[in-house]
């Protein structure tokens, strides 16, 4: 079989970025740029999808399976660290920031929303999948300085600073995190956190409930389908989970759509590298640092439902229509009562007369 997968992936890493470490023992096709050929296509979740064999790393890189997961497993360090009642507090926490990105209160590059999973950037944010003008590992850049929201002070209080106390992180390590919050059925496909971007160790706590992390999975789409993984992590509600060496570096990571059974969130926390690239300041991907974005429009909620909602008017294709055209507006308000809530209330007195005026028929009919 071609090797065609992953190898390609770290490949490209290693000639992309200064960080990565030369590999030492390199096959005589490599050695002559006679090496297999590389794909890559976007996911529907908006993150790169390396393209690999079934058999993913294993089968790429010649190593029994057995040994390709012990290599993985090496560089993975995991502790249950918060109790049920701090994983509720914190989870309070989550849905106040869920509730805040839906009111639109936070800057436009903050939250990052996609089918089942959002994405809320604290302290440093950076562009990936669908935001790159160039695809392939090596061409995510930082958002300038001020363009997503300072780490909540509650991420510190309670997250961080209870890591750094545990010797988990260093004092001062950590000046991005990243808050994923999955639906079920959500998922992250395969990648490796940037090299260039994010030193190492990448540190994630997971909340909610339980789900698992992958390694070494390939994805395809239409219908969604993942390969076999070399390791499957499980991870706990409340437990924190290290990934450093050839678990962050040297095999792709990813969650798979049946890992995620009920709601889960995950908060990412990581140290962003001196040298990082940023985005140009006239990348168009980011509007003035003196003007505050716009409020995001809510694309859904997760707040109980209003029972009165129901008997409420809904908005109609008229008066969106109206906000698209504001020079008709004010003629259409005149002429036919403007808003949805005069037409319903206009429809329900015409239904009245009509039943009343049916009625008088039957009556003279008789």
């Amino acid at each position: 079989m071609a090797a065609s997968g992953f190898s390609d992936l770290r490949d490209k890493l290693k000639s992309m970025t200064p960080h990565r470490d030369e590999c030492k023992n390199k096959s005589a096709d490599e050695t002559n740029g006679k090496g297999p050929k590389r794909k890559f296509r976007e996911s529907e979740d908006d993150e790169l999808e390396h393209s690999g064999g079934d058999d993913a790393v294993a089968v790429a890189t010649g190593e029994p399976r057995e040994h390709e997961a012990r290599r993985v497993k090496s560089g993975i360090a995991q502790r249950c660290t918060f109790s049920p009642e701090e994983c509720a507090l914190i989870e309070e926490k989550i849905d106040d920031v869920v509730a805040n990105g839906e009111a639109g209160l936070y800057r436009e590059h903050t939250v990052d929303r996609a089918p089942l999973r959002n994405k809320y950037f604290f302290g440093e944010g950076y562009t990936y999948g669908a935001q790159l003008e160039k695809r392939g590992p090596g061409q995510e850049r930082l958002y300038r300085k001020g363009e997503v929201d300072e780490i909540p002070a509650w991420v510190h209080k309670l997250v961080i600073k209870r890591l750094v106390s545990d010797g988990v992180i260093p004092e001062g390590f950590v000046n991005s995190a990243v808050i994923n919050d999955y639906q079920p059925g959500g998922c992250i496909v395969s990648h490796i956190d940037p090299l260039h971007i994010f030193a190492r160790p990448i540190v994630s706590v997971s909340f909610f409930s339980d789900s698992a992390l992958c390694f070494g999975c390939r994805f395809q789409f239409k219908p969604i389908r993942v390969s076999e993984p070399v390791l499957v992590l499980p991870v706990r509600r409340g437990s924190v989970t290290v990934l450093s060496g050839y678990a962050a570096d040297d095999i792709t990571h990813c969650i798979r759509p049946q890992d995620i059974k009920e709601r889960r969130a995950v908060i990412i926390l990581r140290k962003t590298r001196p040298d990082a690239p940023r985005l140009d300041t006239d990348s168009p991907l980011s509007p003035s640092l003196s003007e505050r974005p716009a409020p995001l429009k809510a694309k859904r909620s997760r707040r109980r439902a209003d029972p009165n909602a129901a008997h409420r008017p809904r908005v109609l294709e008229m008066d969106k229509e109206e906000n698209r055209h504001p020079s008709l507006s004010h003629h259409r308000r005149h002429s036919s009562g403007g808003s949805s809530e005069n037409y319903w209330r206009r429809g329900q007195e015409h239904g009245k007369h009509r039943e009343s005026s049916e009625r008088k028929v039957k009556l003279r009919r008789h």
